[in-house]
């Protein structure tokens, strides 16, 4: 074969080489496009399931959120009526255990034998527990329906403390240990009256869980935050009860000879956790078992004078020595049983009392020229709808003075505190502490 037909075989093996590769890449591109295309299909089902399912899941959470609403609205409805259930309980309970308690304060006064006056001790100790219950369930839930509002001020904590020594330091005689506060010439940022309660409740603790030793309560400043300190040497909370202490009626193992009965209602730090929750003071503690325990209050460090003094807080003390005997006391109280039980309590203690039962009777015993009260006791809530505020106010306005005046109720409401506030009147809760009741009677006369 010449070598001119040689060369053109081989040039045409090449362009078919060349065609025949061009067709399989054009092939897999085809394949490709297509295999894309495929996935592309693919892909957009799986997207347009998911958006489906995504879309339904929040339809969903949408009813889940609206139910949720829903079932948190009827829970704070529930919490509200229950808190409007127990103070309108609580204030008629409240009115026959004042009623109680002033009888047996009068009775403890003509008791001449050891028997009788131990009889008294033990009804008086029964009704401070009945007392205390109920006052702290009240308490617990006005503080979970959130319709408790601190009044917040500058705090005294000598003063508190001072208060706090007063009332804590015969238990602390009675059961043998010592009981100490470091001085401090310190304000804070708080309401005095959740303060004291939250130290009373860890107070008590520290006393009733203490069997030798004794407790001492003192502060450090931390910036802008004092630290308040109550350390007892007591028996100590186990690891496994740190969190359990808070929860209602938890009451923690007492050691024996503890000197109470059964470690009391077990309420105590329940309620401190709440009322600290409320004022936004951090409550914690350190504890070792058989070493003792120390509870933590961080408060804010106060920015003004202060509201209370030591001299005032003292006072009361002070004045249990003052007597009452000629006091004229205008008594205005239209329960019966508190209205006997408070009149024959007054006049045991020497005063010359005249009752009234509204805004009407009390100003018609003032007819009488020669008998002008000393001072006003009366009910908040009266007969015929009458307010003890008004009635004083009207006393007040008849007599041309601001005769000393004290209002005393089972109404626990901030209202009656800011009425009683606002016309410079004393105000004390039911059910009385009669002691208490003396003193300060004392003091406004004097």
């Amino acid at each position: 074969m010449p070598l001119k037909d040689i060369n053109d075989l081989e040039k045409l093996k090449k362009i078919n080489a060349a065609l025949v590769s061009r067709v399989e890449r054009s092939m897999d591109q085809q394949g490709n496009a297509f295999s894309l295309f495929q996935t592309a299909i693919s892909l957009e089902n799986r997207v347009r399931t998911r958006t489906e399912e995504l879309h339904s899941t929040l339809r969903r959470l949408e009813q889940s959120n609206i139910d949720l609403s829903a079932a948190k609205e009827n829970a704070e409805f529930a919490n509200l009526s229950k808190t409007r259930f127990l103070a309108a309980a609580s204030h008629d309970v409240l009115q026959p255990l004042n009623a109680a308690h002033l009888s047996v304060s009068a009775l403890a006064e003509v008791q001449t034998s050891d028997e009788g006056r131990k009889l008294v001790r033990q009804v008086e100790r029964s009704l401070e527990t009945m007392e205390d219950l109920l006052r702290t369930l009240l308490d617990i839930s006005k503080l979970d329906a959130g319709v408790v509002h601190p009044d917040i001020g500058d705090v005294s904590l000598e003063a508190l403390f001072s208060s706090l020594r007063s009332d804590f330091q015969p238990v602390a005689e009675m059961k043998g240990l010592s009981l100490k506060f470091r001085p401090v010439n310190a304000l804070v940022r708080s309401d005095r009256t959740l303060l004291r309660r939250i130290l009373q409740n860890i107070l008590s603790n520290a006393l009733g869980y203490t069997r030798s030793g004794g407790v001492l309560v003192g502060t450090r400043h931390r910036g802008d935050t004092i630290r308040i300190d109550v350390a007892d040497t007591g028996c100590g909370i186990p690891e496994d009860q740190r969190e359990a202490v808070f929860e209602e009626f938890h009451r923690g193992t007492l050691p024996a000879n503890a000197g109470l009965d059964g470690g009391g209602l077990g309420l105590g730090l329940a309620i401190v956790r709440r009322m600290a929750g409320a004022l936004g003071h951090p409550v914690t503690f350190s504890s070792r078992v058989g070493r003792g325990t120390i509870f933590h209050i961080d408060v804010p460090v106060g920015i003004g004078a202060p509201a209370d003094t030591i001299a005032s807080a003292t006072s009361l003390e002070r004045s249990r020595g003052y007597g009452l005997f000629g006091t004229k006391v205008l008594l205005v109280e239209n329960d019966a049983e508190v209205l006997e039980a408070m009149t024959f309590l007054l006049e045991r203690w020497q005063c010359l009392v005249r009752s009234a039962t509204s805004t009407d009777d009390a100003l018609d015993l003032l007819g009488d020229t020669d008998w002008v009260p000393d001072i006003v006791i009366a009910d908040q809530h009266l007969d015929g709808g009458d307010l003890g505020t008004a009635t004083i106010s009207e006393v007040r306005d008849y007599l041309g003075r601001a005769v000393p005046a004290l209002i005393v109720t089972a109404d626990s409401s901030e209202a009656v505190a800011k009425a009683a506030r606002a016309g410079g009147i004393e105000l004390m809760r039911k059910p009385l502490k009669p002691a208490q009741l003396r003193a300060l009677l004392a003091h406004l006369l004097a």
